[in-house]
């Protein structure tokens, strides 16, 4: 006879209580408006960075640097959703769709990635 195992149970290694989508939310509407240090609050001193393309870029002074380059105004997020260890967005930029997968770290963001998904048809 066979024993009944146990269901498996998802751990989580940040498990940080205070986690909302609001992150990205304020993290995509600074960048709209240009605001860097609006867009710094939202980031850990040691957070890195991995635009769609790979390219990484890690703590304040880099991604300061990276966002003085960058021209993004057309960022929509279409959804986003949020658990104590995942911060995940669906959005439309610049002709692209995409998915930005962000762990946050003491209510602030630690890492985050984004993914292109497909070209828009809009």
């Amino acid at each position: 006879m066979r024993t009944r195992r146990a269901p498996l149970r998802w751990t989580f290694v940040n498990q940080d209580p205070t986690p909302t989508a609001d992150l990205l939310h304020e993290f995509v509407a600074g960048r709209r408006r240009h605001d860097i240090p609006a867009v710094i609050t939202t980031l850990s001193e040691d957070c890195l960075v991995i635009e769609s393309d790979g390219t990484a870029h890690q703590g304040h002074d880099e991604i300061e640097r990276w966002l003085r380059q960058d021209r993004t105004d057309d960022w929509v997020i279409v959804t986003a959703a949020a658990t104590p260890d995942l911060l995940i967005a669906e959005w439309r930029r610049g002709g692209q769709e995409g998915v930005t997968i962000a762990r946050p770290r003491a209510g602030v963001i630690g890492y985050l990635r984004e993914y292109v998904t497909t070209a828009s048809e809009n």
